[in-house]
């Protein structure tokens, strides 16, 4: 047990969230918990993760959940570890939350992005048809999110780009997509920043100029491709031509690695099988079900593209593997599925209650000790 590595998961604490400041003292070694010194309150270990108020024991959930997130169906599960199919859909739910944590508090900070890559998946679900759109980043081919609605539109577009706007900073950027006009409509819509002139009021918004938005249509006779079209519908092709040679090693405008990416959620999502009989009861543990295998997919799972050659004497050279997340900077090394699942997400810090007045000195006490 370490305390300067664990936050006080408290959200009236002025001391949440906050690494390594002295506040978190060991309560019970035997009981494996911790008390916080600014709120005088104790908590477990396992508070914050999946692990916690857990039942069964910390070993069969990381297997089951390893299972899961590699597409191991639910009933062979229920049948090898003698489980009910409701305890392992709930396991499924709760570190699927707990992986779109990971993933808001990791993945979703500005970086030079270079190309983006956007599509959408047909959903099988219990009485209708829903629509999964996920988007990569090309470079070090990380999941940038997803999102799942009812309807093939503009909503659901809108909210994918806001993902991938969370994920990046105003620098030339590239988005590739299918024919669907939603994206062009959401991109602009999303892909602005605020100008302000000093006056009150909302700032007008102006589009990113190093914004580059392509697409790719294809013709279809029977069900079979026999053309593609390449449209370049915003942005200039010299400024596309440097992205994707940085980010690709050239090559001309596709969705190639976007549709990569959906065979592997296709292999380890039971819902999204083409011509299967399994189905999504809900969209919301469909939602869970994306957020455990593309956080599994980044963090977890070594990517054979990313791979770096160490050329050593004698004409000889060794590989090191490399998972998506190591490639974007977000981390050093391959993380297991129980480190992933053990990851504590600090809360947002504690900021002073706006009143009338001064403060008192109380607040003044606590705003120069946890706000400086």
């Amino acid at each position: 047990m370490d305390p300067q590595t664990v936050v006080c998961h408290n959200p009236a604490c002025p001391a949440r969230g906050q690494v390594g400041k002295g506040n978190i003292r060991i309560h019970s070694q035997k009981e494996r918990r911790y008390i916080c010194d600014g709120c005088k309150k104790t908590f477990a270990e396992t508070k914050g993760t999946p692990f916690y108020r857990l039942h069964k024991a910390q070993d069969i959930f990381v297997l089951v959940v390893t299972l899961l997130a590699y597409g191991c169906p639910i009933q062979a599960i229920v049948a090898a570890f003698h489980l009910d199919e409701r305890t392992v859909v709930s396991w499924q739910e709760r570190s699927g939350k707990h992986c779109e944590k990971v993933h808001q508090h990791l993945v979703e900070q500005p970086r030079d992005l270079g190309q983006v890559q956007g599509d959408e998946i047909r959903v099988k679900v219990q009485g209708a048809i829903v629509w999964m759109a996920m988007a990569i980043q090309v470079g070090p081919r990380l999941w940038l999110g997803g999102a799942v609605s009812t309807c093939r539109d503009t909503t659901l577009i809108t909210c994918l780009m806001q993902k991938v706007r969370a994920c990046a900073l105003c620098r030339p950027l590239l988005l590739c997509a299918d024919g669907c006009a939603a994206y062009v409509k959401a991109a602009g819509a999303v892909f602005r920043e605020p100008l302000r002139f000093g006056q009150k009021g909302r700032p007008f918004l102006r589009p990113w100029d190093n914004l580059n938005v392509a697409q790719v249509v294809k013709q279809y006779v029977r069900k079979r491709v026999v053309g593609v079209e390449r449209r370049l519908v915003q942005g200039s092709m010299a400024q596309v031509q440097t992205l994707l040679a940085e980010t690709q090693g050239g090559g001309t405008i596709n969705t190639s690695y976007i549709e990569r990416l959906n065979a592997t959620f296709r292999a380890r999502l039971a819902a999204l099988v083409r011509r299967g009989r399994a189905l999504a009861r809900q969209t919301t543990t469909l939602h869970q079900a994306m957020y455990l295998v593309g956080t599994v997919y980044n963090f977890c799972t070594y990517h054979h593209s990313l791979r770096v050659a160490i050329h050593l004497p004698v004409n000889r050279r060794r590989w090191v593997s490399r998972t998506p997340a190591i490639a974007a900077g977000i981390t050093d090394h391959l993380w297991t599925v129980e480190e992933l699942l053990s990851f504590q997400v600090p809360l947002p810090r504690w900021t002073p209650p706006k009143r009338r007045g001064r403060p008192s000195k109380a607040t003044k006490a606590l705003i120069a000790q946890w706000c400086s």
